[in-house]
């Protein structure tokens, strides 16, 4: 009972808070409302914890907490002291990446290598999917050539790396992923460039030794390490074993913050039009991937992974791509939008699958 009573107030807080924050908007004041929409968010975050049909929403609206803050106060996450937080984003995913390699075993790969249907299906509908609704989308949007392009570019490309983090938080198929990452990774040298000729008539030169080096260590490294760790040390760290859903969701917390922050400029300034463009694209590729998963006959699990495989892009590596362009101004803008955009919703997405788990338990 006495627990109750705390959550009904950390709620109680939350509802007030917010009616503070509507108040400061309707007067016109929306930058002073940035300490009472954070307070109420986080009030709300742990607040829902304590009834089991929201339960699962916590961690969303944690992530939503974190991007209140970063958008409010992005010089607090951007630097600490001297030192950039950016270069915090891939040592945090690697943790995280062997977190889920401790929960994996060989035999996850081996039944993969004995059906590879769902790799064949998740792989191709990376590269039909995805550029077929970004070269939609563009034509469509009336956009100035170069950002028209950059929107195709990010259609083309690879499966995102931070995919495997979501599909572990949505209970699905985590090995599949890391293949359909792969695979897609080292397949993005030959396909990218035929894609950008055939729909934005133009030719992308990547560097295949960096592109596979990169991949190597912030997936396969990492998840290598993890699979090893638990075929020898499988539950002798127990509290590792424990610790390490709670350090998987507090890094992504922080990697979304770190993008939100250092993308907040832009975010407000290039328009919601480009926005609303990136996250069509984005929202259709996990409908149309979870759908033709299930044309296929694919199991839950499985067309889960391949809805979030599908619509989780590498952002990050079309902002590389457009930077040697030198237009990544231009081009580099829809993934600049991407990042953070891929983050939330792919959050929401792993954070309702999982909570609709665990209410199917109670």
């Amino acid at each position: 009972m006495r627990n109750k009573i705390i959550y009904y107030g950390l709620l109680s807080v939350s509802g007030i808070t917010f009616s503070v924050v509507a108040w400061l908007f309707y007067m016109g004041k929306p930058l002073s409302a940035g300490p009472f929409l954070i307070v109420s968010l986080a009030s709300l975050s742990l607040g829902v914890k304590g009834f089991p049909l929201v339960r699962g929403l916590s961690f969303t609206i944690l992530i939503l907490t974190a991007v209140a803050a970063a958008l409010y106060y992005p010089n607090n996450f951007l630097t600490v002291g001297s030192y950039e937080t950016a270069g915090l984003i891939t040592p945090l995913i690697q943790v995280i990446m062997f977190g889920m390699g401790t929960s994996m075993g060989l035999r996850d790969f081996i039944a993969l290598a004995k059906s590879p249907r769902a790799v064949l299906i998740g792989v191709g509908c990376q590269f039909t999917i995805m550029p077929g609704l970004a070269f939609g989308i563009a034509y469509l949007s009336g956009f100035p050539t170069e950002i028209a392009a950059g929107i195709i570019l990010l259609g083309c490309a690879p499966t995102s790396v931070a995919s495997p983090l979501m599909c572990y938080l949505a209970k699905a198929n985590v090995a599949l992923t890391i293949t359909i990452v792969s695979v897609t990774t080292l397949l993005a040298p030959f396909i990218i460039p035929l894609l950008m000729k055939l729909l934005a008539d133009g030719f992308i030169e990547i560097d295949l030794l960096a592109m596979m080096w990169n991949i190597i260590q912030i997936v396969l490294i990492p998840i290598g390490a993890g699979l090893l760790f638990n075929r020898f040390l499988s539950g002798k760290a127990i509290w590792l074993d424990k610790a390490m859903p709670y350090i998987s969701m507090g890094g992504i917390v922080l990697i979304v913050a770190i993008i939100m922050a250092a993308g907040q400029e832009s975010l407000l300034n290039m328009g919601l039009l480009l926005i609303l463009a990136v996250l069509i694209h984005n929202l259709l590729g996990y409908f149309s991937g979870y759908w033709v998963a299930r044309f296929f006959l694919l199991n839950e699990q499985d067309c889960r992974t391949i809805a979030i495989a599908t619509g989780m892009q590498n952002a990050g590596l079309v902002s590389g791509i457009a930077k040697t362009m030198g237009k990544i101004a231009t081009v580099g803008l829809a993934s600049a939008v991407c990042g953070p955009l891929m983050g939330f919703t792919s959050s929401v997405l792993a954070s309702y699958w999982n909570s609709k788990d665990e209410i199917k338990k109670n």
